[in-house]
Parts: structure tokens; sequence; C-alpha cells
């Protein structure tokens, strides 16, 4: 099974992955890094992909599902606009460097 191949999924999963993703893109966050993001929430809440056999099931933890939501809106809420804006330009510039680096270094 090739890597990033859903397959072992359930469809529950799936439709979990494509929630979180469509919240993300609403955020202004690229389609790539939304569905990563997305899988890794649901690999964090449900321990991966579903195998079969008696006994191999796990509790599902939603608690990663929670936590992104509420730390943005903390730390932002007690900040100004400029403040806000200025840590955006700092992150779109740092961004733009390692991009540069890695497009560089392959």
């Amino acid at each position: 099974m090739p890597r990033g191949d859903k397959s072992s999924y359930t469809g529950k999963q799936k439709r979990q992955a494509e929630h979180i993703e469509e919240g993300y893109r609403q955020r202004g966050v690229s389609e790539k890094e939304a569905e990563s993001r997305a899988w890794a929430t649901v690999n964090k809440m449900t321990g991966g992909g579903k195998k079969s056999g008696a006994g191999r099931g796990k509790a599902v933890d939603t608690s990663p599902a929670r936590k992104g939501g509420k730390i943005g809106g903390a730390a932002s809420a007690s900040r100004t606009a400029a403040q806000r804006s200025a840590s955006a330009r700092k992150g779109a510039q740092t961004r733009a460097r390692n991009a540069a680096k890695r497009k560089f270094a392959s």
C-alpha cells in the first residue's frame, strides 16, 4: 500500500477529514496544507486507519479537533489588529523564505 493511500480508513473517518479540511479552507489555509492537517487530526483522534480483527478497536479522542479553535481564539482576542497584522506579515515572510530554501535545496 503506497504512502497516502486512504483505503484502510472508514467512511466516517473520510467524512471527518473532509469537514476538518473544509474548516481550514474557510480560514484561508491552502488546499494541500488543509488536507494534510485534516488527515493529521483524524489520525491523532482515531489512531489512523482501521484494521480488521477482534479487539483492535480504540476509543476516539476528540480533543485534537477542539484544540485548534480554542488556542487561536484566545490568542488573537487579546491582541490588537496591528499586532495580528504584523504577525501575519512576519509569518508570510518566513514561509516564503523557507519555500525558497526548499526549492533551492532540491
